[in-house]
């Protein structure tokens, strides 16, 4: 007679969840030498449903990181190369007029490379505003409407864009509204002297390494879940609301230095990508409740394109991430109230 199994502790799953995330970093190094901060954010953003903006300059394998990324997890993944002709419907899909067996005509939807689990939206400031405005409804609604038709993308999906920062020629800048969708922009920068020696090694061989499948889709959406029940105390909430109020130059709570260098800050939607962001660290350091240090780690990537700097700054050499820096150092704790005996 055969014994039901008993549900695993939260415990339990916390452990078997820093095991998967483990191995998948293990299936990345073997073509991705270096860059852990860069995978660690990876890594959150696909816990909390999250959109990602990897910049770097050319030749730090940001398309193969990516591309890696999605053959460990056993999800559909679709790469466009962005380019000033690229037309929204390129991306979306487009109706089609057909006929049938007796002469009728009917449209039918062609769905485009949207429609897939990881989307790598390659050098998405070379399309023009336009096409990038194509991604909006997908980014946050997760649907895409063609016509009159809505159709929705499939779970999970997630967007990962890439651009070169240094090479301004022939490329349209992001607009704000489209960079406050992405939960984090992550730079890539240059490895170590030992990590590039690594990578000469390496890519110098004939021989490709073979990365096997970590998680299924139905595993991601299981992971996401357990994410988000990670506990949030009203103090990392303070803490948190603080930080994102002193980046607004006009905000009574913003420091001085604020007022002077800063045109406007975060809104909202930077504090709910601080506590999403905090809860995927946890979880992944095997913790079950957020704490200050987590908020602190996801803060630059979460922060620095949503902090817009003025000339007065620019011509002292500051920029948004040395203002996220600054205010990290600088915003004190929230007083933990006192117990009453």
């Amino acid at each position: 007679m055969s014994t039901a199994s008993k549900p695993k502790t939260l415990d339990e799953i916390l452990v078997e969840f820093a095991q998967h995330r483990q191995q998948m970093q293990a299936e990345l190094q073997k073509v991705i030498v270096g860059q852990d901060e860069v995978i660690e954010q990876l890594f959150a953003a696909i816990f909390t449903r999250g959109h990602c903006l990897l910049e770097g300059v050319p030749g730090l394998a940001k398309t193969l990181m990516v591309s890696t990324l999605a053959r460990i997890l056993d999800v559909g993944f679709k790469r466009v190369q962005f380019t000033p002709d690229l037309m929204p419907s390129d991306i979306t899909g487009t109706n089609v007029l057909e006929e049938d067996d007796q002469r009728r005509r009917q449209f039918r939807f062609v769905k485009g490379p949207i429609f897939t689990n990881i989307l790598l939206a390659d050098e998405i400031n070379r399309t023009p505003p336009k096409t990038q405005a194509a991604l909006l409804q997908a980014m946050q609604e997760r649907e895409v409407t063609v016509g009159q038709e809505t159709y929705p993308l499939p779970e999970p999906f997630f967007t990962i864009a890439t651009q070169n920062p240094i090479e301004q020629e022939g490329t349209y800048p992001l607009p704000e509204a489209q960079l406050d969708r992405f939960m984090f922009n992550i730079r890539v920068g240059y490895p170590t002297a030992s990590e590039e020696e690594q990578i000469l090694m390496a890519t110098t061989r004939s021989e490709r390494p073979e990365v096997s499948k970590v998680l299924s889709g139905r595993a991601i959406a299981n992971i996401q879940k357990l994410v988000a029940g990670v506990n949030v105390s009203e103090y990392v909430v303070k803490y948190v609301a603080r930080l994102v109020r002193s980046t607004r130059p006009k905000d009574p709570e913003a420091p001085p230095y604020v007022a002077e260098l800063v045109d406007w800050g975060a809104g909202p939607r930077a504090g709910q990508f601080l506590i999403q962001g905090g809860k995927a660290i946890a979880a992944m350091d095997g913790r079950f409740s957020v704490s200050l240090d987590d908020v602190r780690r996801v803060a630059v990537p979460v922060l620095r394109h949503r902090i817009a700097t003025n000339f007065q700054a620019q011509a002292e050499g500051l920029t948004s991430e040395s203002i996220v820096e600054r205010l990290l150092r600088e915003i004190p704790e929230p007083e933990i109230p006192k117990l009453v005996k």
